[in-house]
């Protein structure tokens, strides 16, 4: 047997096995209720909020945020769905050491500014607490293994909040893939194709400390990094598609970026060639592509792109020996099954057809819970893991791997280009690590 094929089956047998019902009930007791705080109560923080607060299985004891408006508005959010005050943690940058220590939590959801990211998960898991990270790019390669490092000291595990993972197109593709519908995948294409500039400048052209939201803290790295900033919604997706760290893995990646214009005309054209701020001399290329090489002879290309006017995409393509879908015109071809030779179809009754059970099954409930109903299912996922003490689907290894594509996209562009290898964090265990994702009732 074909050694991919054979790591594919044992992988996809242990998997079903794992996450079974009738196996995680008696693998471990499921708690009723779990407790999770919230640290960073800003808009992503709040939506969390929301969303946790229409369960029946959560309570929340604390949040933090360094801003007493987003404090109190969190507090009139658990007010407004009958809960308790929460204990409010607020004293400056830190404060959620304090809260860490101070309370008794299940798991902590981590929605800051991107450069808490990973300290706070690192102490979160030195503190016995499960954290649930919203996504970006890490800022070193060590940060990620300190992550890795710090799980597999303390056994505490990790869940990046990648919510388009369970994005529906993007999920029933994966039944697609796993049916065989596209042969043995090849390439893969993905991004984060997204205009911002309304984002990093809010309200107006302002941002730092006369902006709003993030444009408080988004803006400056645009002024200071080059390289693929926002990398995981496209990638944790394509990365689930070719079982990267679970029978395959990230080996090497190459980026360039082009000149930086967006930014400035923005200012421009909205405040005038005479605005402070068209002085800014901004070092993030308008477009950064990164191409990426996987240990089983796939190749992806992911695009960063978020200073310039466009629609929003992530661009996925998935091409494999029988046939091609594009996200971009719904578009699909399948060899010996589309009706006309050499011509795109819809692949919208693909879509239809292939729907996951997870969405077929949770589809009520996800609805009004944000981004398509996609936030649903990635809390879902947390939650249920934390009930059970079970490994989540989207791990440390997961944050390290996807996330180590920033500094790295870095290095190379810096470097015109030069290749970068990317760490083995598995330490070789993704040879035969199972495949996990979406292939249990639960998440």
């Amino acid at each position: 047997m074909h050694r991919r094929k054979f790591i594919g089956d044992c992988a996809m047998a242990g998997a079903v096995m794992m996450l079974n019902p009738a196996t995680t009930a008696a693998a471990a007791e499921i708690k009723d209720k779990v407790r999770i705080g919230i640290i960073g109560v800003g808009l992503r923080g709040t939506g969390h909020l929301s969303n946790l607060l229409k369960r029946n299985d959560i309570l929340i004891p604390a949040v933090c945020d360094i801003d007493p408006e987003r404090i109190e508005l969190a507090q009139s959010i658990l007010a407004g769905a009958g809960m308790k005050k929460a204990a409010a943690y607020q004293s400056g940058e830190l404060a959620y050491k304090s809260m860490l220590e101070k309370e008794k939590m299940d798991g902590v959801i981590i929605a800051t500014p991107w450069r808490w990211h990973v300290p706070i998960a690192i102490d979160a898991m030195n503190a016995g607490i499960v954290p649930g990270s919203e996504v970006s790019g890490a800022f070193s390669v060590q940060e990620c293994w300190d992550l890795v490092d710090t799980h597999e000291k303390t056994g505490i595990h990790l869940m990046i909040l990648e919510n388009v993972c369970y994005r529906r197109d993007v999920m029933a593709v994966l039944t697609m893939i796993r049916h065989g519908l596209f042969g043995e995948l090849i390439h893969c294409r993905c991004g984060y194709q997204h205009d911002l500039r309304g984002v990093k400048f809010y309200p107006g052209v302002a941002f730092g400390k006369e902006g709003k939201h993030e444009s408080v803290w988004r803006t400056l790295h645009s002024i200071n990094r080059n390289g693929d900033l926002y990398p995981t919604h496209g990638l944790g997706p394509v990365a689930v598609y070719l079982n990267i760290n679970r029978g395959n893995r990230l080996e090497s990646l190459s980026s360039q970026a082009t000149k930086s214009r967006g930014l400035h005309n923005y200012i421009v054209e909205k405040g005038g060639k005479d605005h402070a701020n068209a002085a800014i001399q901004f070092r993030l290329g308008d477009i950064v592509t990164t191409t990426i090489s996987c240990a089983n002879g796939e190749t992806i290309v992911l695009t960063h792109d978020t200073n310039l006017p466009r629609p929003y995409s992530l661009g996925f393509r998935v091409q494999g020996t029988k046939g091609i879908w594009m996200k971009d015109g719904d578009q699909l071809y399948l060899e010996d099954t589309s009706q006309q030779s050499d011509e795109w179809e819809s692949s919208l009754p693909y879509l239809e057809k292939y729907d996951h059970p997870l969405w077929r099954r949770y589809t009520s409930e996800a609805e009004g819970s944000g981004h398509g109903g996609m936030d649903f299912f990635v809390l879902n996922a947390y939650i249920e893991s934390l009930k059970r003490k079970l490994p989540p689907p989207l791990d440390v290894y997961d944050m390290a791997a996807w996330s180590v594509i920033t500094p790295l996209s870095e290095i190379s562009v810096a470097r015109k280009g030069e290749p970068q290898a990317i760490p083995d964090f598995t330490r070789g265990m993704w040879i035969h690590r199972p495949v996990v994702f979406g292939l249990g009732d639960l998440y």
